[in-house]
Order: C-alpha cells, then sequence, then structure tokens
C-alpha cells in the first residue's frame, strides 16, 4: 500500500505531501491518521521551523472521499466521523504555533479547501481554481469552512462563496485575500518552498510568538493583547536572535539567526 502522506525535511521546512493522486488527494481515514500524526511530530522536532502542505499530482485536495461515505448512518455517527477524524486536523493546526504553509497546487475543493485555510499561509498555481463545493452535493461545510473562511473574506463574501460552491480562479482568489501569492506554474513550488525557507531562517523565537500573538488577538480586548504582546517582548529581548539581529544591524550584514 502506498503512503498516504509523504514528508520530507529541507533546510529547516518540513514538506507534506497529500499523497493519493488518483483521487485527486481525496482524504481518508489513513491520510487524516498520517496527516496529523506528522503535524503533531512537527511541532515537537527542533529541527523543522516551518510547514509546508501541498499535493501529490495536479490537484491540492479534492475534499473528503465521497465514494466511501455512507449513506445510512445516524445524526450521531456523521457527527463522531467529523469530531473524532477530520476536526483532529483543524485541532492539531490550532495548537501548532509554527508557521504553516499551504502551496495550493491544483484544485482545491470543500474540505480540502478548508484544509488550506487552516493554514498561516497560502500560495497558489496560477492556472488553478478553489471552491468550496459543500452545497452541490446538499451539505453545510463541516471542516471548518465556515469558521475560517470569513475571517479571511469577510462575512458577507464567505457567505456568497459557501452558498453557490462557485469555483473561483487563482486570481480571484488573491483579489478576496484567500493565498497570498500566485505562482506561475514554471516557478510554483519553487517560490513555495523559498518562501517557506525564509521564514525558516528567521528569528524563530520572535516568529512562534507572533503567530501566538497574532491568533490570541482574534479574540482578546486591546489592554489584554498589549498586556501579552509586552511579556513577549520583554523575553525575546533577551533572546540570542535578538542580540545577533542588532549587531548584524550595526555592522550592516544579514543576520544568522539561530532560533535561541
Amino acid at each position: 500500500m502506498s503512503e498516504t502522506i509523504l514528508k520530507k525535511v529541507e533546510n529547516n521546512v518540513l514538506t507534506i505531501t497529500l499523497n493519493r493522486p488518483e483521487k485527486k488527494n481525496a482524504f481518508n481515514a489513513e491520510m487524516i491518521d498520517e496527516w496529523v500524526s506528522a503535524l503533531e511530530h512537527a511541532q515537537e522536532n527542533d529541527d523543522i521551523n516551518v510547514i509546508l502542505v501541498t499535493g501529490s499530482g495536479d490537484a491540492f485536495c479534492s475534499g473528503g472521499d465521497v465514494g466511501g461515505m455512507k449513506q445510512d448512518q445516524k445524526p450521531i455517527d456523521n457527527k463522531n466521523k467529523l469530531w473524532k477524524n477530520i476536526h483532529r486536523i483543524p485541532l492539531a493546526l490550532k495548537r501548532i504555533d509554527k508557521p504553516v504553509i499551504a502551496a495550493i497546487n491544483g484544485p482545491a475543493v470543500g474540505a480540502g479547501l478548508d484544509m488550506a485555510l487552516m493554514c498561516d499561509i497560502r500560495t497558489i498555481i496560477s492556472n488553478s481554481k478553489v471552491s468550496e463545493g459543500y452545497v452541490k452535493v446538499g451539505l453545510v461545510p463541516g471542516d471548518g469552512g465556515a469558521f475560517f473562511l470569513p475571517q479571511i473574506t469577510g462575512e458577507s463574501k464567505a457567505l456568497e462563496l459557501l452558498w453557490t460552491g462557485n469555483f473561483i480562479s487563482a486570481e480571484k482568489a488573491y483579489e478576496y485575500g484567500i493565498v497570498n501569492h500566485v505562482y506561475t506554474k514554471e516557478n510554483f513550488l519553487q517560490n513555495s518552498i523559498a518562501l517557506a525557507e525564509k521564514i525558516a531562517a528567521g528569528p524563530q523565537v520572535a516568529i512562534r510568538m507572533t503567530k501566538r500573538a497574532v491568533r490570541y488577538s482574534r479574540t482578546m480586548e486591546l489592554e489584554p493583547a498589549l498586556d501579552l504582546i509586552s511579556s513577549h517582548y520583554a523575553i525575546i529581548k533577551e533572546t540570542d536572535d535578538h542580540n545577533e539581529g542588532i549587531i548584524a544591524f550595526k555592522e550592516k550584514r544579514k543576520p544568522n539567526f539561530k532560533g535561541k
């Protein structure tokens, strides 16, 4: 049996490749297990600074494997199928304070798009399209789209995309703020990895604390948010990376951060 997830670490970047190309990388239970395991391992591995998720073949992810779905389950079984399986991915990503980049190398549909929206940064290949396609099979966005998409596009645009299930182009996805960069087929993976490696070479304590501060700010008032960031700032001031950054600035050279 082929692996449903491929993993490679290079230059402190873990590349996770969804590997069911014959199914457009639609996920099944095995892929979910391997995906969650890879994410949890990455959080604890000091050799990994950034996680990049992409797909094999010509698709990023077409969502859940519809062909394998049972149609005669009880409501509680359907709920548990999400809660005990697929939902482990957004919950695992919530606990990760390392940067996570989705490199959308082809169509991302339904839960496949949601999996990209859960990441911190998204790049997309220029000839691709994305869709929140749940409504087309009579479903609600059960994998997090109703939570993540409005935070990115705003409520009105998110509802339109969720209610219609329309495919939008890479350019439209960029216009709506769904993706950060649109790259051509020739340089897509190279540029996506270059972005990941640039972040991986930065001051990692500061980068991870910045991610925490941004995430927590969604549910905090201004005063506690400022209190939190002042605590982060006080800690960062004592790191080797901050000291190296100051020295490099004075010497007019590129800093050599060590993640300490």
